[in-house]
């Protein structure tokens, strides 16, 4: 079996199992949610709703993200993956640690680390995308890279949705291709609160940024590889 097709059958079975598990940090309930998010000052999350919405437009419109990475036209498909994952490495150390630091300053400090959060998983998701070939300047493919963000850090209801359109991309119509900030944030916001604002907390802050943030990147960087997978080795379906 070829490496293609074995990573392919891989990025089946996650597919598969994305509909049955919850989220990495899935909301314990509705009633604790509101709790949690009651106690942080509407300040902190003006921060996160704020940072989101810029996030977004920087990601369709603006050339932040995008740093060069050296890309071989002549590089097989294993080789792009091992680049990768030895950015996945590179990117969790780097979240953890500001994490931790962001974490260990208390309410203000942590609550910076979202923009923080965002570049470094944004930067990910732009060299990830450049390793596996995609034009990361044109409009369409930094709205697809957007909607591997949304996938993984959504509700499940939101998720299935994100999913149907990832995985039928060069077919689905451009209106279901639109992103709503607004559906992203909140989304975005209620999926990694339950750990991320304990991050607030003297005390503990530091640890579950170190923690939560390394955690985060590991997911992004699972969902980024399997979608591509799933995109670009089709002729493996067989």
């Amino acid at each position: 079996m070829s490496y293609e097709e074995e990573v392919y059958r891989e990025a089946l079975k996650w597919s598969r199992s994305i509909e049955k598990r919850p989220g990495f940090i899935q909301r314990k309930s509705k009633s604790l949610q509101t709790a949690v998010n009651n106690k942080v000052p509407e300040r902190v999350h003006k921060i996160v709703t704020d940072s989101i919405k810029r996030m977004i437009e920087l990601s369709l419109t603006g050339s932040q993200f995008i740093l060069p990475v050296e890309n071989n036209p002549e590089w097989s498909f294993e080789k792009r993956e091992e680049l990768i994952r030895g950015k996945i490495k590179q990117y969790k150390r780097s979240a953890s640690w500001e994490g931790a630091g962001t974490g260990a300053g208390g309410l203000w400090l942590g609550a910076a680390d979202f923009p923080l959060l965002l570049s470094i998983k944004m930067k990910f998701l732009f060299d990830a995308g450049q390793y596996y070939g995609l034009n990361v300047e044109r409009y369409d493919e930094r709205v697809f890279l957007l909607h591997i963000f949304m996938l993984a850090f959504s509700s499940e209801e939101e998720r299935e949705r994100v999913k149907g359109i990832l995985l039928n991309w060069d077919t689905v119509s451009k209106e279901r291709k639109h992103i709503d900030w607004k559906t992203l944030q909140i989304e975005y916001r209620d999926t990694i609160d339950f750990v991320k604002m304990f991050q607030l907390l003297p005390g503990v802050g530091a640890l579950v940024g170190y923690l939560a943030n390394g955690r985060l990147i590991e997911q992004l960087g699972e969902t980024t590889m399997n979608v591509h997978r799933l995109r670009l080795l089709n002729d493996h379906s067989s």
